[in-house]
């Protein structure tokens, strides 16, 4: 997951999206009960990860684990 990192929460649906990069054809791909990857569908790169009943699950977060392969460059960060 490469480049700018956005965060986006519906409260009425409860609904949680980190996505990072520009957005572009993916498939979903449900990792865990009501735990999705959305995954490009040319470059099989996980462009976000979303989360139904996030407000729910919040008081359960050290239970929700995913290995993703996230990639940070804090240089360009600090620059920012």
């Amino acid at each position: 997951m490469k480049g700018p990192m956005k965060v986006y929460y519906d409260e009425e649906g409860d609904f949680l999206e980190i996505s990072v990069g520009k957005p572009s054809k993916c498939y979903a791909s449900e990792v865990k009960p009501g735990v999705f990857l959305r995954i490009d569908e040319k470059s099989e790169e996980v462009k976000s990860v979303g989360i139904l009943s996030f407000k729910k699950r919040s008081k359960d977060l050290q239970d929700i684990k995913l290995d993703i392969p996230v990639e940070v460059n804090f240089s360009t960060l600090a620059s920012s």
